[in-house]
């Protein structure tokens, strides 16, 4: 440490970590980048050391949730998750309100032993299928869909990365480290208690429009088509929104391409010159009728009116979901050139709980966008694959390794029986499982590392390190001598339940591990400091750091069901706040009677 700095490094931490906090909660940048500044801050002020970052990234944390990323990847690659989505819908057909239930309770099951991302990105499709056949909006069934796998990871010490991380630091501070079901007694309860309320309430959800509703649906056929403007054409500086070619009510002009390049934006206000193409959409009749007469049927008819059919092929709308590692992101959709480089038409595009069908092509895209697109199947799905994207219209089409599915799922049973039999540390068996689907190829080496989330891995590392920037300037200790004389008159029940409120109010502004790095230290000095048990005190931290039901940013699954479902922001606050309350009752009342005070 610098020496010049040492008297003051306390302070210094504690308003890099007040900054840090206030980053996270304003979302300046991703919080991954944020944390991975404020971790180089400190090494750069001699707060930690390079030992310190080396240490960190030794942390058995880091590693097991990449394991457990890479085997919640073989399970999706195996179609393992899908098979049983499939059954779910086929049973909506004789029975959609006991499917309803039992996908929100197999959500949860499932969440207790896999990622929560790769799950809920599985299900969407799958809650939106699920929505048609029971005609509703998928807003009735696309946050609870979320929220069930929040509540499912509280069940297990691998159900989350919360928990591992949790565990983790626990263990850096002396505590014994935590068994796979050690917590399942409480996060069981808590976990039906909270799917009993999305099931009985999931109809106060607001019937929101998603993308697909913007257009009209009703024809089950449609083409889009592409036509020529000839030297001859009288409508050649006319205004193409006007012609009479779009009063027909079955045409839509969509773009106009001139010079190989989409107009896009201004295309309505563009006046028509030779050489252009007018891209419109229309039923399948329509497509009939100028492919037999060689020009288009005017509303004014007059033969001298005459355009060029280029081209023609059947069309689909498509709900196109920006994930984090989306290659469109940052780019505007005129930089995307979509219609170019895939044949698909951009219509509108979702954010913020904001349908937006005019002016968007210059925004720039982020994480959680929604686009509603138009164009052929076989384009679209090339357009998913070529950019890394997700189509929330439909399950996605992949080739399942189907014959693989048992060897994926006898890896996770076997990860979980080993771990409750505490054959092993749960970091050495994640490795294990990881080498064991890898070598049968359940999953190739590109898409398994691609499966992994590197961000919250970096997150992750960069907390920990300022986790023992805190540490080793003493913070942790401040904080609990302070609060130590307010709390040492009080019940340890009332202070369990302050560091759970502490752990619920970080985790809606900033990220969840981050709140398990801060939080973790402070609960286990201070149940300390009052003479009861830590553990209880870590437990709280677990459970208040993952119910994040308040916000569309505060956990990643908010995020992705965010725009597929059309919500607006304080969509989540005005249904999570009931199950906030209800599981903080349920959690406060029920550890205390598993582990005593």
């Amino acid at each position: 440490m610098l020496a010049v700095l040492a008297p003051y490094s306390s302070t210094l931490v504690a308003v890099i970590l007040l900054l840090l906090l206030i980053a996270f909660a304003t979302e300046i940048r991703p919080p991954e980048v944020t944390a991975i500044g404020a971790a180089a801050l400190l090494l750069l002020l001699g707060l930690i050391t390079t030992d310190d970052i080396l240490a960190a990234m030794s942390n058995p944390a880091p590693l097991t949730i990449a394991a457990m990323f890479i085997i919640s990847g073989a399970l999706v690659r195996t179609g393992t998750l899908e098979a049983f989505a499939l059954k779910v819908t086929g049973l909506a057909k004789t029975a959609p309100v006991l499917a309803t239930g039992l996908l929100l309770v197999a959500i949860a099951a499932l969440s207790g032993f896999t990622n929560n991302t790769p799950l809920v990105m599985m299900m969407i499709p799958i809650g939106i299928t699920l929505a048609k056949e029971l005609g509703e909006r998928p807003s009735k069934i696309l946050m609870p869909i979320s929220f069930a796998a929040i509540l499912g990871g509280t069940c297990t010490l691998i159900g989350t990365s919360t928990n591992i991380l949790v565990d983790g630091v626990a263990q850096k501070n002396g505590l014994a480290g935590f068994s796979i079901f050690e917590i399942a007694p409480a996060g069981i309860v808590i976990a039906l208690v909270g799917v009993g309320y999305l099931a009985l309430t999931r109809h106060f959800l607001p019937d929101r429009d998603t993308m697909s509703s913007l257009l009209d649906e009703s024809q089950s056929k449609r083409y889009t088509m592409s036509v020529f403007i000839g030297g001859s054409s009288p409508y050649i500086g006319q205004i193409a929104s006007e012609l009479d070619l779009f009063r027909n009510g079955e045409r839509r002009l969509v773009d106009v391409i001139r010079n190989d390049v989409p107009i896009r934006k201004s295309h309505k206000q563009y006046a028509i010159r030779e050489g252009d193409v007018l891209v419109m959409h229309t039923n399948e009749a329509d497509v009939m009728t100028i492919r037999e007469r060689g020009k288009l049927p005017l509303t004014k008819s007059d033969d001298s009116q005459q355009f060029v059919p280029m081209s023609s092929h059947r069309s689909k709308l498509a709900e196109i979901l920006l994930l984090s590692d989306a290659h469109l992101i940052g780019l505007s959709l005129k930089e995307a050139a979509l219609p170019l480089r895939y044949g698909v038409h951009p219509i509108a595009m979702h954010r913020r709980g904001s349908n937006l069908t005019e002016q968007y092509d210059s925004t720039k895209l982020q994480v959680g966008d929604t686009l509603l697109l138009e164009g052929a199947q076989a384009n679209i799905r090339r357009l998913v694959a070529g950019e890394n994207l997700m189509n929330v219209s439909e399950p996605k089409t992949r080739g399942f390794r189907r014959h693989k599915a048992p060897i994926a799922i006898a890896v996770i049973l076997a990860v979980v029986v080993a771990a409750s039999l505490d054959i092993m540390p749960i970091a050495g068996l994640a490795v294990l499982g990881m080498a064991a689907v890898l070598v049968t190829r359940c999953i190739e080496p590109d898409e398994a590392f691609a499966s992994v989330d590197w961000r919250i891995i970096g997150l992750i590392v960069a907390m920990l390190a300022i986790g023992t920037a805190l540490e080793k300037a003493g913070l942790v200790e401040t904080l609990v001598a302070a609060a130590t004389p307010w709390l040492s008159g009080i019940a340890p029940i009332y202070a369990l339940a302050a560091i759970y409120l502490l752990s619920l109010l970080l985790t809606e502004l900033v990220t969840n591990n981050a709140v398990a790095v801060v939080v973790t230290p402070i609960a286990i000095q201070l149940a300390q400091s009052l003479g009861v048990d830590p553990r209880p005190f870590v437990i709280a931290v677990m459970f208040a750091a993952s119910a994040s039901f308040l916000t569309p940013i505060g956990y990643q699954t908010n995020t992705l069901v965010y725009g597929a479902g059309g919500y607006r922001f304080l969509d989540f606050a005005r249904y999570g706040l009931p199950l906030t309350a209800l599981v903080a009752i349920t959690s406060i009342a029920i550890i205390p009677l598993i582990w005593p005070l």
